[in-house]
């Protein structure tokens, strides 16, 4: 009995927040480790199953980097990264092109479908318009990464004809160029500038950490609000780096375009998608304005 009351005790914590939420958009990003098997997102996907049921709207932004990685080895073509981005020549973006559209995006409707939840692909390519990814190193040389790209436009009808239709969008993280050439694009800023476009009311990047951590060696040291105002200074104490930077600069730019809170959370813990928007504690990081 006292599990049943326990039980009982959640689903009326979560009442407000299913109240407030309810009709809003959620953009959801995930990728890393928590791909390399069906049974590692199944929770997450149950989540979203989840939010659509009580009349949130899920949008789903995915990756599959170690997916194309394996791809590209079967070929024989190697896999290069110069500040985190996969190097992505012609044959590259063949490769990553079938694998995202092909074989990880169906796999993951498949799965959102099988919790009675009405999921449907969308290619990245179809719906974002994307130009060359260009930075330069130290000495102010242009660096190279081939057909990587950064979102210029999101055509949103696509996404808000599914949402009408209480269909969860699973988006996958490509471009499309003005000539037509398709573009590899980070599945961190794909999420973010897809927020945007929506005006979403939360962006939620499910990560191989609990969160933003002051001690990235500590699971302990989790920081469970960040200001954007403090998200400069995070960065240049390091506290900020590697693959938390295109989170944190996705963050910031979700928040000026109008989403009102973004988070960081464990992808490994069980639920932790409801854990983190339906509980008073949270388990991650929330980042707001």
């Amino acid at each position: 009995m006292k599990d049943v009351i326990q039980k009982a005790t959640g689903m009326i914590e979560a009442l407000p927040y299913i109240q407030k939420f309810r009709g809003e958009t959620v953009v959801v990003k995930f990728g890393g480790s928590i791909m390399e098997s069906v049974e590692g997102y199944r929770k997450i996907l149950e989540d979203a199953a989840f939010m659509e049921v009580i009349g949130m709207r899920p949008v789903i932004v995915h990756g599959g980097g170690k997916a194309i990685s394996r791809a590209l080895a079967e070929q024989d073509i190697p896999s290069k990264f110069v500040r985190g981005l996969r190097v992505t020549d012609e044959a590259t973006v063949q490769v990553v092109e079938k694998v995202l559209n092909q074989q990880v995006n169906p796999e993951i409707v498949n799965v959102l479908q099988s919790f009675q939840c009405a999921g449907r692909g969308i290619h990245g390519e179809d719906i974002m318009r994307a130009v060359k990814h260009r930075e330069t190193d130290d000495e102010g040389h242009e660096l190279n990464w081939g057909f990587v790209g950064n979102v210029e436009h999101v055509d949103t009808a696509p996404i808000q004809a599914y949402l009408r239709a209480d269909i969860a969008p699973v988006i996958t993280p490509l471009g499309r160029g003005a000539d037509g050439q398709i573009y590899n694009i980070n599945a961190d800023e794909a999420a973010a500038s897809i927020a945007c476009a929506l005006r979403a009311r939360k962006l939620v990047f499910l990560s191989d950490v609990p969160g933003l951590l002051k001690n990235p060696s500590d699971p302990e040291s989790l920081i469970s609000t960040v200001r954007a105002s403090e998200v400069d200074k995070l960065v240049e104490d390091g506290t900020i780096s590697g693959g938390m930077l295109p989170k944190l600069q996705g963050a910031l730019k979700a928040l000026h375009m109008g989403v009102r809170k973004v988070h960081i959370i464990d992808a490994s813990l069980p639920h932790s998608l409801l854990l983190e928007l339906f509980t008073d504690e949270g388990v991650g990081t929330e980042i707001i304005p």
